[in-house]
């Protein structure tokens, strides 16, 4: 069994989808590993992971779109506003969706579907710099 870790550190440009598919199967390349399981973990509590369509990209932008809609900006609805009003729906966006993700690995390429990439889904207004936590283990 071989193991491999490493951080993916990726700037977002402010809310919304940042493919990061490429960094990841670069990730994967480097490992060695034909066949096992990779996790990702996003180290924020304001952004977090997710696998969607990589086709249409009116997709990320609806989804975006319901998040705001969950979880709106709002200094009546929240107690916690020290980083923002931006600051808390981010946290609450990021607990209804994954800080962590798990992805088979089969000879040597991730496992996706023909239109899924990976994303980080950055929640606040601003961009950040962010970084993955990435795990493989395997043959």
């Amino acid at each position: 069994m071989h193991q491999h870790h490493d951080t993916i550190t990726k700037q977002t440009r402010g809310q919304g989808c940042c493919d990061i598919s490429r960094d990841v199967a670069a990730f994967v390349a480097e490992s060695g590993v034909q066949n096992g399981l990779l996790t990702l973990l996003i180290q924020h509590t304001s952004a977090s992971l997710t696998i969607q369509e990589n086709a249409d990209p009116d997709v990320q932008l609806d989804l975006t779109a319901a998040l705001d809609r969950l979880a709106p900006e709002s200094n009546r609805l929240y107690r916690h506003s020290a980083e923002g009003p931006d600051d808390m729906p981010a946290h609450i966006k990021s607990a209804l969706t994954d800080t962590s993700l798990s992805i088979p690995v089969m000879d040597g390429r991730l496992r996706l579907g023909t239109w899924q990439g990976i994303y980080i889904l950055e929640h606040r207004r601003h961009g950040h710099e962010r970084s993955i936590a990435c795990h493989i283990m395997g043959e």
